[in-house]
């Protein structure tokens, strides 16, 4: 059974950064994406990112281009999200999410492809 689990959230300021790791499990193929969501109180969950497996292509949501990176480590089955200059709108619980994915196409932040969740790490960023 596929399993992912995050961590790596915290408080942390304007500004700063914060490495959120997914540890993932059960896989029985290479042909899947790992994406990252977020959903802040009173808004909708919305795509952050993702990387496929295979061809490591990725894919970024406008707010977080140029800030944020995702890769994966596939010796111990982990995908990072590296999150720099964050700001208080990037408050949200952060979540993991995997979908069985072809390697030549780009992987989809669309919440709706994907298939198995984590159960998030909260992020928070004040002064």
């Amino acid at each position: 059974q596929v399993q992912l689990v995050e961590s790596g959230g915290g408080l942390v300021q304007p500004g700063g950064s914060l490495r959120l790791s997914c540890a993932t499990s059960g896989f029985t193929s290479d042909r899947y994406a790992i994406g990252w969501f977020r959903q802040a109180p009173g808004k909708e969950r919305e795509g952050v990112s993702c990387i496929h497996s295979r061809s490591r292509s990725t894919n970024y949501a406008d707010s977080v281009k140029g800030r944020f990176t995702i890769s994966r480590d596939n010796a111990k089955n982990t995908v990072y999200l590296q999150m720099n200059s964050l700001k208080p709108e990037d408050t949200a619980v952060y979540y993991c999410a995997t979908y069985a994915a072809n390697p030549w196409q780009l992987c989809t932040v669309v919440t709706g492809a994907y298939e198995y969740w984590g159960q998030g790490t909260q992020v928070t960023v004040s002064s």
